[in-house]
């Protein structure tokens, strides 16, 4: 699937770590089954299984960008049998165990195929063949007098092999449904601040048009600029609507309109605070300050902050000196977020930690052709960092050189 349910890092080490120990313990019983036996007492059937198990386990564990899941659960399902169908002969059988090794390496690539094996139909039979050839190992062992018991345990194993897998491939598809719905919000968002754009465009056209008229007789020679001005202007207009008219517009909303930009972070950082948020210091450079940029990427600049600050009120109460700063980095608007880490560490926010905000945004900043990345830092906190196309630069009328700063 596209989007699998998130763990945290250290929760998936402690899960890789305790599976191999699990495996490692395994072969370790198979061990203990074969060395007892002595003399003669051994058959080919052991040594093959002793074998067996590490090389289950190797196609089990092997990283998936090198062999997938459909193909890895093929292979092993029809090895596992080949080995249960010539071992369940009369006189193959083994005198120590069926490898638990090989049963244990089979048990997990069951949960990982239920839970990622696609289409579904392939999933279900791949399930079903590594399902029985679990249970069927039990066959192997030359004395089957307490095969029937085993076989039922390891269709217990089997079935909790299955329903964890079948309940993570529900929470994956939960999550792939809940990103998809993120998405076309913030499609929808964009959408909808079309239609400001481009009347806002339209109204700067009609105005130069109008004003062309009026002195064509009067002042011929300035004629050409204001066309030019009105093909960019169409120009300009014609690339917004081709990178946002997705959807129509459905609801009201004030969009951020051209130039205002800067002054709406400085009034999002003043909210913030207002409503029990810490401190937010708001860093403009001058050089940002004169670059020119299309209005779905101020109303991008906008969300990515608005969301950040957001964030750091759910995920971080109490964290201190949250830093807005933009400026150019090689050619690009720079929008950064940082917030130090809190001085108490609380509880998990309210409606838990699997929001999407960040995959919405994610989605906002590559459709007006930027990016945008999340991240701890290296003392403790976080930082949203993301970088928007600029059209031009225009020039320098108002701040000067350095950084102008506004602390809110």
């Amino acid at each position: 699937m596209e989007h699998l349910l998130p763990f945290p890092r250290r929760a998936q080490w402690t899960a890789v770590g305790s599976l191999y120990l699990a495996l490692a313990l395994l072969w370790l019983v198979d061990w203990v089954s074969f060395l007892p036996l002595t003399g003669n007492r051994h058959s080919v059937a052991d040594f093959v299984l002793l074998a067996c198990g590490p090389v289950f386990a190797a196609l089990v564990l092997v990283p998936a960008e090198r062999f997938t899941v459909r193909s890895r659960a093929a292979v092993v399902a029809a090895g596992s049998w080949a080995v249960t169908a010539v071992l369940a002969l009369p006189g193959h059988g083994a005198t120590g165990s069926w490898s638990l090794l090989e049963s244990g390496a089979l048990l997990v690539l069951l949960a990982v195929t239920a839970r990622r094996a696609e289409p579904p139909a392939v999933a279900v039979a791949l399930c079903a063949a590594l399902g029985s050839a679990v249970i069927a190992a039990p066959l192997r062992r030359e004395h089957a007098g307490d095969t029937a018991t085993f076989a039922f345990l390891l269709t217990l194993a089997v079935g909790a092999a299955l329903g964890l897998g079948c309940y993570l491939r529900a929470l994956d598809a939960r999550r792939t449904r809940a990103v998809a719905a993120v998405r076309q919000g913030e499609r929808l968002e964009l959408a909808r601040d079309l239609h400001d754009f481009v009347a806002h465009h339209v109204t700067g056209i009609v105005v130069q048009a109008q004003a062309a008229r009026t002195i064509r007789e009067a002042a011929p020679e300035q004629v050409d600029t204001m066309l030019l001005g009105i093909e960019k202007a169409g120009l300009e207009t014609l690339d917004s609507m081709r990178r946002l008219v997705r959807v129509l517009r459905e609801e009201e909303r004030r969009a951020v309109l051209p130039g205002e930009l800067y002054a709406g972070l400085a009034d999002l950082a003043a909210e913030f605070s207002r409503r029990g948020g810490p401190d937010v210091t708001v860093r403009i450079e001058a050089a940002a300050r004169c670059a020119r940029l299309a209005p779905e990427v101020e109303t991008s600049v906008r969300r990515v902050v608005q969301e950040a600050l957001t964030n750091v009120r759910r995920h971080a109460p109490g964290a201190h000196a949250v830093t807005v700063h933009v400026g150019l980095r090689q050619g690009q608007l720079a929008v950064e977020v940082r917030n130090r880490p809190p001085s108490e560490r609380g509880g998990a926010p309210a409606g838990g930690r699997g929001g999407f905000g960040l995959v919405g945004l994610r989605e906002r900043a590559e459709a007006v052709g930027g990016s945008l990345t999340a991240g701890p830092t290296d003392e403790g906190g976080w930082e949203t960092a993301a970088r928007f196309p600029v059209l031009d630069r225009t020039p320098a009328g108002g701040p000067g050189p350095g950084m102008a700063r506004s602390d809110v």
